[in-house]
């Protein structure tokens, strides 16, 4: 075995004597064309190199040999394509190569349309999850959350919404100052003079009262909710929110944190406003147009009674006369079986209630037949 290297080019081989007679050697002009074709490939080689090398492209058809390692240009991330999605070569840039921020993330093409919300700065409105940029003019966004502080302890927060309570109700250390050498300037009671007024109410409804007062006379100083001012005294909703004219008090709803806030009226301001000329001039005048509108309620409701049953019975004979018709001018009584001309008992279904008129309807299961139910 021959352990002589290679040369260029490659010596002829040693071929027995009888194969050298039928292989004559090369020419000088075949080795020089042979050598010169083996530089032009190496040549275009090369150029295709260094052109994927440029181009930051793996060299997959360039014509390497097997085996042979890509240079690190064509692996580096200072020329990553800006379709690829590889999660390492986001971050800053610097001398690792890194070039891509989180920021500059683009989504798929697919998720394009997604649209991303920071649900710590959400609030729960009741209705759906909106952010205040979204709806600058709904209050309840922009009102102060009512969570505790980070930087202040529990007691800390429970003491200072006490203060502000107490603020608001002009209670406590708030409460304005009282002094006899100043009697004709201070606000007294209007029924029985004393200085010890309740000043929640001075500021809502202009009506200085005291505690005492307030019990005593509880028949002209009872709150009134909204529903009980407009259907008591026959007031419009206009009326019971034009704070000049009927000022009111927001309570929280006790039904339900979630509802509107109660409109508490005082009740001799309601009754007032209700017996002035302005309204009904008089109580006598309020109890007969309260008399009027529910004997008008009365005759609506009987009307509409005397038609539906009016109805009833045209369909009723309708059918009679259908019946008549089919037994050939004999009488015929609702449940007869008209086929067979024998009893037919009737099965009757569930009770279906129309929407629109409010009458229970029942079908029988074989003949079809319908009756109207009615509730008195």
């Amino acid at each position: 075995m021959s352990t002589a290297r290679p040369s260029t080019p490659p010596p002829p081989p040693e071929t027995s004597q009888a194969g050298a007679a039928s292989r004559p050697p090369l020419t000088p002009e075949q080795v020089r064309r042979i050598e010169t074709n083996r530089l032009k490939a190496k040549a275009i080689r090369d150029q295709r190199d260094t052109e994927a090398r440029n181009a930051g492209l793996s060299r997959t058809n360039s014509g390497n040999a097997a085996g042979q390692k890509r240079p690190f240009a064509a692996i580096s991330s200072s020329n990553v394509p800006a379709t690829s999605r590889d999660a390492r070569n986001n971050g800053a840039s610097g001398g690792g190569g890194f070039s891509k921020g989180t920021d500059d993330i683009q989504p798929a093409h697919r998720f394009s349309k997604v649209v991303e919300y920071d649900f710590s700065k959400m609030v729960d409105t009741k209705g759906g999850f909106l952010t205040a940029e979204d709806d600058p003019h709904n209050k309840a966004l922009h009102t102060p959350s009512e969570e505790k502080p980070a930087n202040m302890t529990l007691q800390e927060w429970e003491k200072q919404r006490m203060l502000k309570t107490l603020r608001d109700s002009k209670a406590g250390p708030f409460e304005p100052g009282l002094s006899v050498l100043k009697q004709e300037e201070s606000k007294q009671c209007r029924e029985c003079g004393s200085m010890e007024i309740d000043w929640k109410w001075d500021d809502v409804f202009g009506c200085r009262v005291c505690s005492r007062c307030k019990e005593k006379y509880a028949d002209k100083y009872s709150l009134l909710t909204k529903t009980e001012a407009r259907e008591d005294y026959l007031l419009t909703d206009p009326e019971l929110k034009d704070p000049d004219l009927l000022p009111h008090l927001d309570r929280p709803n006790p039904h339900k944190s979630t509802w509107n806030n109660m409109m508490l009226y005082l009740r001799y301001q309601v009754e007032e406003y209700a017996f002035s000329p302005r309204k009904w001039g008089s109580a006598s005048a309020l109890d007969e147009e309260f008399a009027k509108r529910e004997s008008d309620k009365k005759r609506r409701k009987e009307e509409k009674f005397r038609t539906k049953l009016h109805d009833l019975k045209k369909r009723t004979r309708v059918e009679a006369y259908r019946r008549s018709r089919a037994n050939k001018g004999a009488r015929g009584e609702f449940g007869d079986d008209l086929s067979r001309g024998g009893k037919h008992e009737h099965e009757w279904g569930q009770t279906v209630t129309h929407p629109d008129t409010g009458i229970g309807t029942k079908t029988c299961a074989e003949c079809g037949m319908e009756v109207e139910e009615l509730e008195f």
